[in-house]
């Protein structure tokens, strides 16, 4: 599952990928300085496997990961092939949320590509664009749905059905994620369609220090812009978050984000908001060689949380040992919470709860 930041050229998407991964993407002054979409494998920040690693003291410690996927900037046109517009739409096509970066800061060194700063109109560029690309997919689908739902084939009449609603809500200027699917069919056609706008999106505001707090005038126009959209919008000073990621201590970093009026990185709030986006969870095994947190979606059952592990446990599961994460930190160890009467057993049929800590048995 990965999640794949957009933006206008110079928004600061490099630099927040920079922040997130680690990895050196090259960041500078000019468009199309990303090419080829980096990809960094971050890990999701989580004080509840701190608490664990204290509590049970294992010999490693591997935290959950979420893919993020730096994309070139995105131009006006590039629905048409402008800029390098049909490879960037394709790299979008192949993630499964939008992080889209909007410049919420004025600076006259770091030049926009429109000439001045307004993330009302970079937002709406952007739509326009990935609009405009799925527009032309449902119509390419219904030239070919058509002829069959004129033969009287009752799967095509409701494939056709879908993709009128949807080519109208396009035409109006609104993306594809505000059509609702009236039933489970529908559901399942709007997957196989693969629409870029109905990815699920999250704003990041890309502010000034002095604003990484409450934001500014333009974060408000922003977030009264997506009020309808059921999007989380999020402060970030990307250059402020740079800033710390080179600061060799955690004492360092803790006293720079004190100053700014912060209590953790921005960038943390963010990759937990993108691990969300991406209808995420987490799980967790605790023993002495290990304590792991594992990835999985949300709604999965017991065996299928074991098969992350391996498909043998999935293949030969027979149960699953459950504590809720509270309590394993509440009696501080797993005999203690034996003791209490608070391990439960369960089955296949488990829906997994995030942070619940487990154990499985299995026969292959």
């Amino acid at each position: 599952m990965k999640a794949g930041i957009v933006g206008l050229p110079n928004v600061g998407k490099s630099t927040l990928f920079n922040c997130l991964s680690n990895a050196k993407a090259q960041s500078a002054n000019f468009p199309f300085c990303t090419i080829e979409p980096n990809i960094g494998v971050v890990n999701v920040p989580d004080p509840r496997i701190a608490r664990l690693e204290e509590l049970v003291k294992p010999e490693r410690v591997q935290m959950a990961t979420v893919d993020i996927v730096d994309i070139a900037g995105l131009v006006k046109g590039a629905s048409k092939g402008e800029g390098l517009g049909n490879q960037f739409l394709g790299n979008i096509r192949e993630c499964n949320a939008i992080i889209h970066v909007l410049r919420c800061f004025d600076n006259d060194n770091i030049v926009h590509v429109d000439g001045n700063v307004n993330p009302i109109r970079d937002k709406e560029t952007i739509d326009i664009e990935l609009q405009l690309k799925d527009l032309e997919t449902v119509e390419k689908r219904l030239e070919k749905t058509n002829r069959a739902a004129k033969t009287g084939n009752k799967e095509a009449q409701a494939e056709k059905a879908l993709l009128d609603r949807i080519r109208e809500t396009l035409l109006a200027g609104k993306s594809a994620r505000t059509v609702v699917p009236q039933n489970q069919d529908e559901v399942d056609m709007m997957e196989e369609f693969q629409l870029i706008t109905t990815k699920p999106v999250l704003y990041v505001c890309n502010v000034d220090e002095a604003s990484a707090v409450n934001g500014n005038k333009y974060v408000d126009q922003v977030r009264e812009l997506v009020k309808d959209e059921n999007a989380e919008v999020i402060i970030l000073s990307v250059g402020a978050e740079a800033d710390i990621t080179e600061l060799e201590s955690y004492e360092e970093r803790q006293v720079f984000l004190e100053d700014m009026g912060l209590t953790e990185p921005g960038s943390a709030v963010l990759i937990r908001a993108a691990y969300k986006l991406l209808k995420l969870q987490t799980y967790f095994t605790a023993g002495v060689k290990e304590v792991r947190a594992w990835t999985i979606n949300i709604g999965d059952t017991a065996p299928k949380a074991a098969g992350v592990i391996h498909t043998d446990f999935e293949k030969g599961f027979i149960r699953a040992e459950v504590i809720a994460f509270e309590d394993f930190s509440n009696y501080g160890s797993e005999a203690k919470v034996k003791e209490a009467g608070k391990l439960r057993v369960e089955g296949k049929e488990y829906i997994v709860k995030d942070g619940d800590v487990m154990h499985f048995r299995f026969n292959v």
